[in-house]
């Protein structure tokens, strides 16, 4: 482009409007300390637009909200996140006393924040060497320094991150269940579970349906499948029914619940 060249924000189209209006999220922005600067650049770009697409603007401003953590998510607290984007942007290294889920679980780091990931409400920073990731609320205490550091040069942060979710998923996938479901009881199914459900379950005359469900381990598997309650019927592993079936066990014996007369059928056996 010749120097000096502007290009004029008043050739938008309405879909390029929509979009650059509805992809800023207000809440990252200010999580890094960017909000009012986020403010003020939708500020200049609605006073550059025509008044009948700033008007649709507006009225589409008002329609869409961006929510992203789930439901049930837990509030976050963060507080280095500001400093960490700055050291992101000014390529600076990190000293920082991180909170691990492992023993020792306060450990010291020297790291070179390659880049920032928000995820259903949670940042995370992807950091040198390594690269590694890094929740940024388990960040204790940090400093920044005055060494500089280079990104290597393959290195993408959207490839990294989506070899570390696939990574991530395939270390929960530790084993397999055969389970019964009530037609209600899949339909409260969500994420891989669903997934299998829709790609092997099998209707059976009662009406349930018969499937087999990816587990992350047995403990795990045991406190989910407790969620959904008479609604589903575990069948193997042996040792998870066990389980269920003890906590089952004792939970009436908490509650003095009285065992139904007719005598209970056998187990089913796996087709």
């Amino acid at each position: 482009m010749l120097a000096g060249h502007r290009s004029p924000l008043t050739d938008l189209y309405t879909g390029e409007a929509e979009a650059l209006f509805l992809a800023g999220i207000p809440g990252a922005a200010a999580d890094l300390g960017l909000g009012g600067n986020f403010v003020d650049a939708q500020l200049k770009l609605r006073a550059s637009l025509q008044a009948p697409l700033r008007d649709h603007v507006d009225r589409l401003r008002t329609r869409f909200h961006i929510d992203a953590p789930g439901w049930y998510a837990e509030d976050t607290d963060a507080p280095f996140l500001p400093q960490v984007a700055g050291a992101v942007r000014a390529g600076r290294v990190l000293a920082v006393r991180y909170r691990r889920w492992k023993e020792p679980t306060d450990v010291e780091r020297r790291i070179a924040p390659y880049g920032l990931v928000l995820k259903a409400g949670r940042w995370y920073l992807v950091a040198g060497p390594g690269p590694r990731t890094y929740r940024v609320d388990q960040i204790l205490e940090l400093q920044l320094t005055e060494e500089e550091f280079e990104i290597p040069e393959d290195f993408s942060l959207t490839a990294y991150w989506t070899d570390h979710q696939a990574s991530f998923h395939a270390r929960l996938h530790g084993g397999d269940a055969l389970v019964r479901l009530s037609p209600d009881g899949a339909k409260r199914l969500t994420g891989a579970a669903a997934r299998a459900l829709a790609a092997n379950g099998s209707p059976e005359p009662d009406g349930w349906t018969r499937a087999t469900l990816p587990i992350e381990s047995l403990t795990h598997a045991h406190d989910t499948f407790l969620a959904l309650g008479a609604h589903i019927e575990v069948l193997e592993p042996v040792e998870l029914r066990a389980r269920i079936a003890d906590t089952v066990a004792r939970m009436a014996a908490h509650y003095g619940a009285v065992p139904p007369a007719s005598t209970p059928s056998p187990p089913r056996t796996p087709a």
